[in-house]
């Protein structure tokens, strides 16, 4: 029991670490081989990507949806959970969960998936918030390359943390080339979140609803010391737009953010 204890608290930093991307980056698909040549420089898709990304947080109000969380650790003994989850989000920074269903390990249940809900309300914050936001106060970017795609899914940046904390990661993140919108993350948390934890793959999906883009999938595979991995997963569905703030500012407008 005491191992077990220990395996939950590591996956509770390990998916930890998950949890804190979901605030931060609500405002996919590989492909072919990456060009040498993006049609813009780095500086540019950066500015834009945060242009873009201060008109969509002025102009979202309010939303919800439902969340399906799973998690299976394949090591001994063998565990499984599963929550349902109802959200609503309201401008600036918060977000009400309900739980509409729970079922498998109970261990699992209260210290994993009901504290990933803590976790992400901890990164919202007002004292986390600029902490945790993607953007170069917080992140050294690079580019990867530029990757065509039919849906537009196609620069390639490298992130890497300025100052490694447990909101933060660092991999690869994706911008769609018409919208500037992060639309897939493929990262590692910035740094270990416990020596049971011998690895954890981080890979974040994003959709678009409407004008804004949101969660539309998160899978963190970790590799555990002792033996084993934990598998977590969350399907995001559902979404209503319900409050919208009009007009989006133009560049140059003050945005206003609260």
């Amino acid at each position: 029991m005491r191992l077990r204890s220990r395996l939950a608290i590591s996956f509770v930093f390990a998916f930890g670490a998950l949890a804190a991307l979901l605030p931060s980056l609500e405002s996919a698909r590989a492909g072919a081989a990456l060009s040498p040549a993006p049609p813009l420089p780095l500086a540019q898709v950066v500015d834009r990507l945060m242009e873009k990304n201060a008109e969509r947080t002025y102009a979202l109000q309010r939303f919800r949806g439902r969340r399906f969380y799973t998690i299976d650790y394949t090591g001994f003994p063998k565990m499984h959970a599963e929550m349902v989850v109802d959200v609503v989000y309201t401008a600036p920074a918060t977000k009400d969960f309900t739980i509409v269903s729970q079922s498998g390990n109970g261990m699992l249940i209260k210290l994993v998936l009901k504290r990933l809900l803590d976790t992400e309300k901890e990164a919202l914050e007002e004292k986390n918030r600029a902490r945790v936001e993607l953007n170069p106060n917080n992140y050294d970017f690079a580019m990867s390359g530029y990757q065509p795609s039919a849906d537009g899914c196609s620069y390639v940046l490298t992130a890497t943390p300025k100052v490694p904390n447990k909101f933060l990661f660092r991999g690869r993140v994706w911008v769609d080339e018409n919208d500037f919108a992060v639309c897939k993350i493929e990262a590692q948390p910035a740094i270990n979140p416990s020596f049971w934890i011998k690895k954890t793959d981080i890979h974040h999906q994003y959709e678009k609803v409407g004008d804004f883009w949101l969660a539309k999938e998160n899978r963190s595979v970790s590799d555990i010391r002792v033996a084993g991995t934990a598998i977590l997963t969350i399907e995001y569905q559902n979404y209503e737009i319900l409050a919208v703030r009009n007009p989006l500012p133009k560049a140059g407008d003050s945005i206003g953010l609260k």
